[in-house]
C-alpha cells in the first residue's frame, strides 16, 4: 500500500500545487473570485479592493521581513512614494493609469534600494531604526513638497483611471471597475512572489534569513541580494501606492503614516511571516476586522447610544489584543491555523 505522495516525473516535483485537492481549492476560490463582483454591493466590494490592495503591500513587506529577515517599518512610506508619484504623473501629466502604476512601482524600487543600503551594515532593531528614519524622511518630504507641486491632497483626474484608452466608468462603477483591476494585480503578485522562492534569488533571501554569516560563506552577496530584497519588497508598496491613489481618487501624507507601516507589520504577523497565502489572510483580517467592529457597534447603538464616540479606541484595542493572542497561542499565524485543519482532515480517522 503506497504510505504517501510520491513524484515520478520532474513537472510533477516542480508543479506550485502538485495534488489535485490543492488544484481543487485554488480552482473553487478562481470561481468565487470571478463570481462575487455580480453580486456584492458596492460596500462588499470596496472591502474587497481594500484587501486585494493591502495584501499586496503585505506580501511585498514579507518578501522583506518574512522571507529575507530584514526588519522594516517604513512600508507606508514606500506606499506614499508610490502613491504620489502615479498621482503627480497622472495630474500632472495627464499619463493613464495603465502607464502611472508600473513606473510608480519602479520608481518606488528605486527608492527602497536607496534606503536599503545601510542593511549591509545594520541588522535587527538598528536596520528597523534605518526604515523608521526613511519613513520619517519620506512623510517630511511629502508635507514640505510645495516645490514638487505636492499639497495637503493631491486629486486625481478620472478620466486618467483608463485601462488601454478604455474608461473605467465603461465597465462599471469605480468599485465593480477597480475590482478586476487590483484582483489582477494581486493574482499576477501571488504567481510571481510564489515563483521567486523557488529561484535562485528567493534561495538566497532565505538563506540570508536563516543565517546571513552561512550564506556568505557559501557564496551569496549579501549586499546585491539585500537590495534586491529591499527593491523588490518596494516594487509591489509601490504597486499598492499607486492603486490606492487611482481607486481613492484623492491621496494625502496622512494616509501613509507610521500608522500605516505598523499596520502592515500586524497582517504578516496575524497572517504568518514567511508566507504569501498568510499575507492574504492578514489583510483580509486587518481590514474585515475595524469593518466587523462598526456593524457590531451600529447594531448595538441602540442600547449603547455612547458605543460610537468609543469606537476608535474599540478598533486599536482590538487589534493590539489580536496580534498579542496570536503572538502567545499560534506565533505562526493564520496560516498555520488553516494548516492544522487541513492536516486534521488530511490524515482523519488515524490523525496522530
Amino acid at each position: 500500500m503506497q504510505s504517501g505522495t510520491f513524484h515520478t516525473t520532474y513537472a510533477a516535483d516542480m508543479a506550485l500545487r502538485p495534488y489535485w485537492p490543492q488544484r481543487l481549492r485554488i480552482a473553487l476560490v478562481l470561481v468565487a473570485v470571478l463570481v462575487f463582483p455580480w453580486f456584492a454591493d458596492r460596500y462588499w466590494l470596496n472591502l474587497a479592493n481594500t484587501i486585494a490592495i493591502a495584501a499586496i503591500g503585505a506580501i511585498g513587506l514579507n518578501i522583506l521581513v518574512g522571507y529575507t529577515g530584514q526588519i522594516s517599518i517604513g512600508q507606508g512610506g514606500f506606499m506614499a512614494v508610490g502613491a504620489f508619484s502615479a498621482g503627480l504623473m497622472a495630474a500632472r501629466l495627464g499619463m493613464p493609469m495603465w502607464l502611472t502604476v508600473p513606473i510608480a512601482s519602479l520608481f518606488t524600487a528605486f527608492v527602497g534600494a536607496f534606503f536599503g543600503l545601510p542593511s549591509l551594515r545594520l541588522k535587527g532593531l538598528y536596520l528597523a531604526i534605518a526604515t523608521l528614519a526613511a519613513q520619517e524622511i519620506i512623510t517630511w518630504v511629502l508635507t514640505h513638497g510645495k516645490l514638487l507641486g505636492i499639497g495637503e491632497s493631491l486629486s486625481i483626474p478620472r478620466e486618467t483611471s483608463n485601462l488601454f484608452g478604455i474608461p473605467m466608468t465603461a465597465i462599471g462603477n469605480p468599485d465593480f471597475a477597480f475590482y478586476w483591476v487590483t484582483v489582477g494585480c494581486l493574482i499576477v503578485t501571488v504567481i510571481f512572489v510564489s515563483n521567486l522562492f523557488r529561484s535562485r534569488a528567493g534561495r538566497a533571501f532565505v538563506a540570508i534569513r536563516d543565517q546571513d554569516i552561512a550564506a556568505q560563506v557559501i557564496g551569496v552577496d549579501l549586499f546585491r541580494y539585500k537590495l534586491l530584497a529591499f527593491a523588490t519588497s518596494s516594487f509591489f508598496a509601490g504597486l499598492a501606492g499607486a492603486l490606492t491613489a487611482h481607486y481613492r481618487g484623492i491621496i494625502s501624507w496622512e494616509r501613509f503614516t507610521i500608522d500605516t507601516s505598523i499596520l502592515y507589520l500586524a497582517m504578516i504577523i496575524i497572517g504568518g511571516l514567511g508566507s504569501v497565502s498568510g499575507s492574504i489572510y492578514g489583510a483580509a483580517f486587518i481590514t474585515l476586522l475595524p469593518a466587523l467592529l462598526s456593524n457590531l457597534a451600529r447594531l448595538l447603538s441602540g442600547v449603547v447610544p455612547q458605543i460610537n464616540s468609543y469606537l476608535p479606541y474599540m478598533q486599536q484595542g482590538a487589534f493590539g489584543l489580536a496580534i498579542i493572542l496570536f503572538l502567545i497561542f499560534e506565533p505562526e499565524g493564520i496560516v498555520k491555523m488553516w494548516r492544522n485543519v487541513k492536516d486534521y482532515f488530511r490524515l482523519w480517522p488515524f490523525s496522530y
